[in-house]
């Protein structure tokens, strides 16, 4: 095969790289400072120069292909090493201080660990600390000043804050693997007994505003269950008490054989993890993890 000879502009790495965290062209081209042509025009060149569809285009954004995976792996090493070698020729020290974080549940508990170790190999003069809380909780931290950065689910506005895109999720039913349900749309769950996050957490507000819209059930009912957590929605589902929604990021590692995805035909519910931010400019230590996670955004792998 005939090596492709590749035009090595950071920018068509970075417009990759953005669509892929944010899922949307739109919002890759606001997180990048650029019209959305701009960003489209560098997206179809990229995807020239290596010869491969890059990116899958549907009504609800983008997604990256096995190939736009694969270029997405190596721009983020790129991104780092020039970072690194930035840093090296300013002779810029590494920074020092403190961080305390402060993220709900699911982000806290599957998306942030491998994202801070690597962080804390790259700055390990920094002290990190994490609060976890339920959605309501975080945004609270992050306006009363507690933690100067905040991650959460599925908010769209909140006073106060800024809000800012950082990784797409997605919600699925759970069950156990011995469990016989089978589903034909939404209104079939009322038939089942769902297990539900406590009031507050991000991730039941979207499931209850999801199947509203589908036609479903919008809140809990008597015969449903109310549980304080994902790990155990998840334990609950496994053991056949009922069917569970959580985000794929739970369903790494130990769920594997455990649980089973429950396809529901009509329902799709997708979010996007936040930013909190202060109302003033990020600085500091916060403003070096931000930037970090943005050249470095954690890889889903599930096998479930």
């Amino acid at each position: 095969m005939n090596a492709r000879r590749f035009p090595f502009d950071p920018g068509l790495l970075e417009a990759l790289l953005a669509a892929a965290q944010t899922g949307r062209v739109t919002a890759a081209a606001r997180e990048l400072n650029l019209t959305q042509p701009a960003v489209t025009a560098r997206l179809r060149r990229l995807e020239r120069a290596v010869g491969a569809p890059l990116l899958a285009r549907s009504a609800r954004g983008v997604t990256l292909t096995p190939a736009g995976r694969e270029l997405c792996e190596r721009a983020r090493k790129i991104q780092a090493l020039l970072e690194e070698g930035a840093a090296a020729v300013a002779g810029a020290p590494s920074p020092t201080g403190r961080l305390a974080l402060a993220a709900s549940t699911t982000i806290a508990s599957y998306v942030l660990p491998p994202l801070l170790a690597r962080f804390r190999a790259a700055y390990p003069r920094i002290a990190l600390s994490l609060s976890v809380g339920n959605t309501e909780e975080v945004l609270e931290r992050v306006r009363s000043g507690i933690a100067p950065l905040g991650l959460v689910e599925g908010h769209g506005r909140a006073p106060a804050v800024r809000l800012e895109p950082f990784l797409e999720d997605e919600i699925v039913a759970v069950r156990s693997p011995r469990s016989a349900v089978a589903v034909r749309g939404p209104a079939d769950l009322a038939r089942q007994t769902l297990l539900w996050r406590e009031r507050g957490s991000g991730t039941r507000a979207v499931v209850e505003r999801a199947l509203g819209h589908a036609g479903g059930r919008r809140r809990g009912s008597a015969g449903d269950v109310e549980l304080g957590g994902t790990e155990a929605i998840k334990s609950a589902a496994a053991a056949g008490l009922g069917v569970g929604f959580v985000s794929r990021w739970a369903l790494q590692g130990d769920a594997a054989g455990r649980l089973a995805i429950l396809l529901v035909p009509g329902l799709s519910i997708r979010r996007v993890f936040r930013w909190v931010l202060p109302a003033a400019a990020l600085s500091g230590t916060a403003a070096v993890f931000r930037d970090f996670a943005r050249a470095h955004p954690p890889a889903l792998n599930t096998g479930v």
